[in-house]
């Protein structure tokens, strides 16, 4: 019952984005808006800064190529929506609210098990990364998605003059809903109804690993652009993909090693853009570029 009240909330929402007789057009007239190449900084840009924070959002927006903020969203106990790419909180990168280490043993850091009030007091930020060892350190703090995006739109307003576009991933699992995330509806709805209240729908692809996300993101909200995201070891063709979503997508966003120049031209066949993932070298992201791919998204947008 409830999330058949905010499904209906939020189409209400929706209405202005959706009405008028050229309704079945809109999403042609914003398809011709985005970026022709959407360079996207992939969780912000997590080779610079922490991923997912508003610092690294920021960042990239002062790197003039990049066009798009990539980002991962999570549900909280409470349900709100947060910018956090891991269901755990990571001991890699995540420091306890008092400065401690977090064991390995304390995987049980789910962040759908916790309130926000108790998730903000975790630091994202201050710990040395390996993996990412030109990170800049800082103590950061795991934001909701309405205040990243309050604070990536008024920065890029004063920075650029400009909006910037979003690729916003729902991180649902098939066989988790109600353990590391709510219903995979309900999870589409809060992330849907964020982007329609901070009015950048219009600017935003919806990404996910979970084709039942994809499906019911095109069932319940036509107008919003999907991404289907396919890993290293898929080896379907496009027309299987296709087959098994029972719908074109916007984008497929597969990892770059599986990315040749027949699977481009065959989504470009169909009307699909292709936006692979995570491409961190320079000669890497200038073979793609050659290769007439529709976006690259990075951890390094530095290199665009």
């Amino acid at each position: 019952m409830k999330s058949s009240f905010l499904k209906f909330a939020i189409l209400g929402t929706l209405l202005p984005f959706l009405s008028c007789s050229a309704r079945k057009e809109s999403l042609k007239a914003n398809s011709d808006n985005f970026p022709k190449l959407s360079l996207e900084a992939h969780r912000g840009g997590r080779g610079l800064y922490p991923e997912e924070s508003i610092a690294a959002m920021k960042n990239a927006i002062d790197i003039d190529k990049v066009t798009t903020l990539e980002m991962d969203c999570h549900i909280t106990k409470d349900r709100k929506v947060v910018v956090f790419h891991d269901d755990y909180l990571n001991p890699q990168f995540v420091l306890k609210p008092n400065g401690a280490e977090i064991s390995e043993k304390d995987k049980s850091l789910k962040v759908y098990n916790m309130l926000y009030r108790d998730l903000i007091k975790y630091d994202i930020g201050s710990k040395f990364y390996k993996a990412f060892p030109q990170q800049k350190k800082q103590v950061t703090r795991i934001a909701k998605l309405s205040d990243l995006i309050d604070s990536t739109e008024a920065y890029a307003q004063h920075k650029r003059n400009a909006p910037m576009f979003y690729n916003i991933e729902v991180k649902s699992k098939d066989g988790q809903d109600g353990i590391l995330h709510p219903r995979v509806e309900e999870f589409v709805d809060l992330i849907i109804q964020v982007i329609t209240d901070k009015k950048i729908a219009a600017r935003t692809i919806i990404q996910s690993f979970d084709s039942r996300a994809i499906k019911y993101l095109h069932k319940a909200y036509p107008q919003i652009r999907v991404s289907y995201l396919i890993n290293g070891k898929e080896r379907k063709d496009v027309q299987q993909t296709i087959a098994e979503l029972g719908f074109i997508p916007y984008s497929i966003s597969p990892q770059y090693t599986i990315v040749t120049n027949d699977y481009i031209k065959q989504c470009h066949k169909a009307g699909i853009k292709v936006i692979p993932w995570t491409v961190n070298t320079k000669e890497e992201i200038a073979q793609l570029k050659t290769m007439k791919v529709d976006g690259i998204i990075s951890d390094y947008p530095n290199l665009f």
